[in-house]
């Protein structure tokens, strides 16, 4: 009967020092990090409908999912964006016709080294442009990637290596070459309940440069909403004559995290 008091003390230990463990793996873990073994995955849609002098829809959407392994970093993304208006034909018609379409996929595999936040990974990625300079662009990519800088609110993440890309511009041809690539995140936790991102892709090639950045900032609505306002920009050096370098994107989109 001795032993019940030692026992409970033991039993009491074990508990305090179980859950002073878990709060020290809690409290290591970053703010833009996921727990081993889990995926973290956001659905975002944003819409604007007009009526009047002007008759319009417009779409935007984007999944991001994130899986964490022991070894292995993955990241899967698609986005999707259509705009279509109504417009008079020459009978004096009112018609609907589409003025915008694009989708965009991308899978990128990460394998973890030993330093922190040191990895090789492979990229690949494909965009159907229906009114882009480019119509149909494909990237192949493989590299080194790196964390640049670290704090508790602040992290700066860098890829660079080569790569191959094969498209197809808005007359027909199609263009296809190695590249090499540069890549940049970064990420700024404002406060508890808002977020600034910031990312940066350029693809160098023997015939164009392909450039896509975006600018955003969330902010909390509750557990698992946000709303976000981006802005985003894809430039290519080369473009045929009735072609801009650059498209951009303005957008208002509700997200939902799981």
């Amino acid at each position: 009967m001795k032993s019940t008091p030692s026992l409970a003390l033991a039993l009491a230990m074990a508990i305090t020092c179980g859950s002073a463990a878990a709060a020290d793996v809690k409290q290591t873990m970053l703010f833009d990090e996921i727990p081993i073994g889990s995926w973290s995955t956001s659905a975002e849609l944003g819409a604007i409908t007009t009526s009047g002098n002007t008759v319009g829809t417009s779409v935007t959407g984007k999944i991001d999912a994130r899986q964490e392994l022991d070894d292995w970093s993955n990241q899967y993304i698609f986005s999707g964006y259509f705009k279509e208006d109504e417009i008079t034909d020459d009978d004096g018609q009112k018609v609907r016709e589409r003025s915008a379409e694009r989708f965009s996929a991308s899978a990128k595999a990460a394998y973890k080294l030993m330093a922190d936040h040191e990895k090789l990974f492979v990229l690949a990625s494909h965009v159907n442009d229906k009114f882009g300079a480019y119509t149909k662009y494909s990237t192949l990519a493989v590299g080194h990637g790196s964390r640049w800088y670290q704090s508790s609110d602040k992290s700066v993440d860098v890829e660079f290596g080569p790569g191959y890309f094969s498209g197809t511009n808005d007359t027909g041809e199609s263009e296809h070459g190695l590249t090499v690539r540069g890549a940049a995140a970064m990420k700024w936790k404002i406060s508890q309940s808002a977020m600034f991102s910031q990312t940066l892709s350029v693809e160098r090639g023997t015939s164009n440069t392909h450039s896509i950045a975006e600018t955003s900032l969330s902010t909390k609505i509750n557990g698992t909403m946000q709303m976000k306002a981006a802005f985003s920009a894809r430039n290519d050096t080369r473009v045929p004559d009735d072609k801009k370098n650059t498209d951009t994107q303005t957008s208002l989109t509700l997200v939902y995290s799981f």
